[in-house]
């Protein structure tokens, strides 16, 4: 009985799925950008000064151990997006696992203020950059990103995917520069200034404060399993997708942070709202305001990303009746912009209403508790359903070692804060 009842469970959740407004355009390759264009884009343009601030030179390990435990949860939805390929993502992972419209619903509402929360951390990092050209408050700044991205989201989802493919290459492109300004004090790095590898509780402390901060960086994966329904062969494309994006973006974060905790002076950069530039400044080059320009469209990049995970998951939960029937509506073109244009309105609104310190922080708990509400629905689908024909599975371990990461991380998080205060 419970092997049919799981695979009338699979059939009505695939006759959804087949029954879906949005068209399957996606490859791995435009997947792989659109992953690195949301985690990069959220990423070091936006948090390393932060997180230097917490670690110190032990920036570097705390992108490693914020990479590992992202790396857990990844693993986690890469599984889930080949089990359950819907838009809602999160929300109908919880309700596959505990058959509750009540608790999906709340799992959808609190992904959408984890994304809507995320945006506007993205936008008020925008900021940083555009002041090297305007002098204008950084609300306002991040009120204008937030209008127009809305407006590019609203096309088709090919069309909004190609945009945001483009300027992930550009932002790469920046980060590559980065590195190559600060190879020469990565070089000269010896003695006690080459000790990135923490060696007592203190400095332990430390790295986990940063990883906290750090984790926000890594955000970005789990959209992926919300294009599900738009992606191309979805069982292999997603898990790929979500695993690919991930790893290149934990070499690179390492990378990065490496440069620019050798070449600023640590009390710079973590005050600094545009560390980045701070690299290219000092290499003398004389193309500030052109990379500033590059990592406002980095960042800018992201805003787009995030727009169009969150009208997918309003849209997602609406054909589920878990929102207004409304957002659920298709233009012409196949593009929700109903739900896009309510994704705008929300982010914009808590863009103008909250300061970028709080909504870091806030985002990054949020997160972490979404993660491992998340892993632990795919550990009871694991108990209760098994799925032996799926072309990606983990190990049962992986969901218990990304709630304990997650719920871990948090935790240091406080204690860290006890200590200092």
């Amino acid at each position: 009985m419970k092997g049919q009842r799981s695979m009338i469970r699979r059939s009505s959740v695939s006759a959804a799925v087949q029954g879906s407004g949005l068209r399957r355009s996606l490859g791995l390759g435009l997947l792989v950008l659109y992953g690195l264009g949301i985690i990069i884009g959220a990423g070091v343009y936006v948090v390393l000064g932060h997180v230097i601030a917490q670690a110190g030179a032990l920036a570097v390990c705390s992108f490693a151990v914020a990479g590992a435990l992202a790396g857990l949860t990844a693993l986690s939805y890469a599984e889930l997006g080949a089990r359950h390929p819907e838009a809602a993502g999160a929300a109908a992972y919880v309700k596959e696992a505990f058959g509750s419209d009540r608790f999906a619903q709340l799992t959808g509402f609190a992904v959408a203020v984890v994304v809507l929360i995320s945006t506007a951390t993205i936008a008020r990092g925008t900021a940083g950059y555009a002041h090297a050209f305007v002098a204008l408050p950084a609300a306002l700044i991040a009120g204008v990103v937030v209008l127009v991205f809305t407006a590019v989201a609203c096309l088709g989802v090919k069309d909004s995917v190609r945009a945001a493919a483009v300027m992930t290459v550009i932002e790469l492109a920046g980060l590559m520069l980065v590195v190559s300004a600060g190879l020469a004090p990565v070089r000269d790095l010896q003695g006690p200034a080459l000790a990135l590898v923490p060696t007592d509780l203190d400095a332990w402390s430390r790295v986990c404060a940063g990883a906290f901060l750090a984790f926000f960086a890594f955000t970005g994966f789990e959209n992926l399993a919300n294009m599900a329904e738009e992606a191309k062969n979805v069982g292999r494309t997603i898990p790929r997708a979500i695993l690919l994006s991930l790893g290149i973006s934990t070499v690179i974060y390492m990378t990065v942070a490496l440069v620019v905790v050798a070449a600023v002076p640590l009390n710079e950069a973590a005050s600094s709202a545009a560390p980045l530039l701070s690299v290219i400044e000092r290499r003398g080059w004389g193309i500030s305001n052109a990379f500033a320009a590059l990592a406002l469209v980095a960042v800018a990049n992201g805003v787009l990303i995030q727009i169009l995970m969150l009208a997918r998951l309003l849209y997602g939960m609406a054909r589920r009746s878990l929102l207004p029937s409304g957002l659920a509506a298709l233009s012409p073109q196949h593009v929700p912009v109903c739900a896009t244009l309510v994704a705008g309105a929300l982010v914009l609104v808590s863009t103008i209403a909250l300061p970028f310190d709080a909504l870091l922080r806030l985002s990054t708990t949020l997160t972490l508790l979404v993660f491992a509400l998340v892993s632990v629905s795919l550990w009871r689908l694991q108990q209760r359903a098994p799925r032996h024909d799926l072309a990606f599975h983990v190990p049962r371990w992986v969901p218990v070692a990304a709630v304990l990461g997650s719920i871990g991380l948090i935790a240091a998080q406080f204690a860290f804060a006890e200590l200092t205060r």
